[in-house]
């Protein structure tokens, strides 16, 4: 059985080096201890922060080849390396990569291994910065924001602040005719379609996706904490630094290293992985798939979903710019959330998002 999205987008590529979701919410929305967890792949790091919470087994289901040979390398770069190393293969630390790949290189299977043997020049550069969503951000910091702030005022935005300077200086300094301008054109259906994702995952976008997108970036700008925003570092810096993501956080690392046995990577869609499956699950982190389908087609796996849920199961997802939650014809199967899912949204660090879904399998 297909997944919608397979029939359209193109999966030959890297599209994310990196997750570009938010794995604290996603852990507080799931509680991950002890359960059998479904987990949408990307580049593997919200897989691996819900191993490190202690779930029992982590089913990745990840079609793009691509993507999974970005989540084998992780796991071999976990059971080889040094944290230091780690974050050096990654690109977040300088030093000889590749040396740090051959150290990896056997413990990859022969399809990775080829993969990363081929685009070796991505190794070098840090294989954490070859997505094309990595390479839109590339553009959008490196050729663009110099138009519109210096470097010393994204220093200033990065720098610790309370929540009064905070709103100062995005009033005063920050929010300027530049900046909106720049949103306005870069962040456009567009563009984002020609340079950061697929085309095809606007099919069911309505109204302006660059306004949505600002109002939620002047959210993280001035109601978080942006010095200690990973994703927001990433892209106005090109590293993490010291806010890592949780995944690669020093205190998990050994823990993931010692329990990718529980992973299991599945390169099928998520409807034909549950169709075949006898597992009952008890956690989905479905990142944000269901912007990529009819409503039609989110009521249909949500009924699979549902098939293949033990009773309390947890469900977490993103909406970015299209709305999709529990339809009222399954109210039966599934209970909203909404006050946890409310919580943790305004808690999001990954912040171009404009919902965030909690549900559970009654």
């Amino acid at each position: 059985m297909k997944s919608e999205i397979q029939q359209h987008a193109d999966f030959s590529k890297v599209r994310y080096a990196n997750c570009w979701e938010d794995a604290d919410i996603l852990i507080e929305a799931l509680i991950p201890l002890g359960r059998h967890c479904v987990s949408i792949g990307s580049a593997g790091d919200n897989s691996f922060s819900l191993l490190a919470e202690g779930a029992k087994t982590v089913t990745i289901v990840e079609m793009n080849q691509a993507q999974i040979a970005c989540i084998k390398l992780r796991m071999a770069a976990y059971q080889c390396l040094k944290y230091k190393e780690f974050l050096t293969l990654l690109g977040e630390l300088q030093g000889d990569r590749y040396s740090l790949y051959k150290k990896c290189r056997s413990s990859l299977d022969s399809t990775s291994r080829a993969y990363w043997d081929h685009f070796s020049d991505q190794i070098v550069v840090g294989f954490g910065r070859i997505g094309k969503f990595e390479s839109y951000f590339d553009l959008f910091r490196d050729k663009l924001m110099p138009w519109v702030h210096s470097r010393s005022n994204i220093e200033k935005l990065l720098a610790p602040k309370t929540d009064e300077e905070r709103v100062r200086f995005y009033q005063q300094t920050w929010n300027n005719w530049r900046w909106r301008l720049l949103f306005k054109v870069f962040f456009s259906r567009f563009v984002m379609g020609r340079l950061g994702r697929d085309p095809a995952f606007f099919k069911y976008v309505e109204g302006s996706v660059a306004d949505k997108i600002l109002e939620r970036t002047r959210h993280a700008l001035i109601e978080l904490q942006p010095s200690q925003n990973p994703y927001l570092r990433w892209i106005l810096n090109g590293h993490y630094g010291k806010a890592l993501p949780h995944a690669l956080r020093a205190k998990n690392f050994t823990h993931i290293g010692d329990n990718l046995d529980k992973i299991t990577i599945d390169a099928r869609p998520l409807e034909e992985v549950l169709e075949n499956s006898k597992q009952q699950y008890d956690a989905f982190n479905l990142s944000d798939i269901f912007e990529y389908m009819s409503e039609e087609n989110t009521k249909l796996l949500l009924r699979r979903i549902h098939a293949n849920s033990a009773t309390g199961a947890r469900l977490a997802y993103w909406n970015m710019l299209v709305p999709r939650a529990r339809p009222e014809s399954l109210a039966a199967m599934l209970k909203p959330l909404p006050q946890l899912s409310k919580k943790l949204f305004l808690q999001d660090k990954a912040f171009f998002y404009s919902a965030f879904i909690v549900e559970e399998v009654i």
